[in-house]
């Protein structure tokens, strides 16, 4: 069935006068009735009556009108999703999440993400770096979040923030009366560094600042995520480095962040990947929210 004719019906259905209708339609009155006739031969129904002022509805066309309405209603919605969908303000954005990163940069982008387009699905999934980039090129996630990423040909890596990282230490600690820590005073310090997994990674970065610093680290345990590390701390088996975000977003007794002196390159980074090939308009719109983040952000 033409949806031209549902059009026509209903103006006709709702003028109940075809000179009226077709005035609405900016059409003829020829092209209207010949496309009524169609319909109702179509239908093998009559949905008309004439009168003396104009037409009315058979009971037939009192149901049709109806049914032409519903129709048209859902019509106007598809084009609206499809509208929606193509400037990417609506659908399902899957995004890859690490560790340490989900405590604030993440979510707040995701939340400033969700304010924009309230009708984009976001769904997260836990993975490790190698799992991200095999994601992405399956098309299983849109975008994903991790630090010390490996330029790749087919991936795309932006730069989200530089975070400046603290030191965890037990609040017994020797070094907790200390506004901020020495990096060399950790030397010879147990570390207790988290996680290994990915390269490069956390582990690579510390044992790349200790270098700098003319020391090799003494790393007395690697464990698998953050709230490990820190648990650990609080209970006196080592010092722990941490980024900024983890000090601002976790709540720990018996232990003290503490900033670094002497090593401005004490920083670690959070990049957003994608696959340069994604074109879509909810990636570009996703990427419009963490640009905006990051020129929002200096360095912390």
């Amino acid at each position: 069935m033409d949806l031209r004719h549902l059009k026509y019906f209903l103006a006709v259905a709702e003028e109940l006068n075809i000179c009226r209708a077709a005035t609405r339609l900016h059409i003829s009155q020829p092209p209207l009735t010949r496309s009524i006739k169609a319909l109702e031969s179509e239908l093998g129904i009559e949905l008309f009556v004439r009168t003396a002022k104009g037409v009315e509805l058979t009971q037939a066309g009192e149901i049709f009108k109806k049914e032409a309405s519903n129709i048209r209603m859902l019509v106007e919605a598809a084009i609206d999703r499809v509208q929606r969908t193509g400037k990417g303000k609506l659908g399902r954005i899957d995004v890859g999440i690490f560790g340490s990163a989900i405590y604030e940069i993440i979510p707040k982008i995701l939340q400033e993400f969700k304010l924009r387009l309230p009708g984009v699905s976001v769904v997260l999934h836990t993975m490790t770096k190698n799992e991200q980039i095999e994601a992405l090129r399956q098309r299983r996630i849109t975008v994903a979040f991790n630090r010390l990423t490996i330029p790749e040909p087919d991936i795309g890596q932006e730069l989200v923030m530089m975070e400046r990282l603290f030191a965890v230490l037990p609040e017994s600690h020797p070094l907790a009366s200390l506004e901020a820590i020495p990096f060399r005073a950790l030397a010879g310090l147990p570390l207790i560094l988290f996680p290994n997994v990915g390269r490069p990674n956390f582990v690579d970065r510390v044992r790349e600042l200790c270098k700098q610093q003319g020391f090799e680290p003494k790393i007395a345990q690697i464990v698998g995520d953050t709230v490990t590390g820190i648990a650990l701390v609080a209970r006196g088996f080592g010092v722990t480095l941490t980024p900024l975000s983890v000090t601002k977003s976790m709540t720990f007794t018996g232990i003290l962040f503490k900033p670094l002196t002497d090593a401005p390159d004490a920083t670690i980074d959070v990049s957003v990947l994608y696959r340069i090939t994604d074109q879509s308009p909810l990636l570009k719109s996703f990427l419009g929210v963490v640009r905006e983040y990051r020129a929002s952000h200096a360095q912390v």
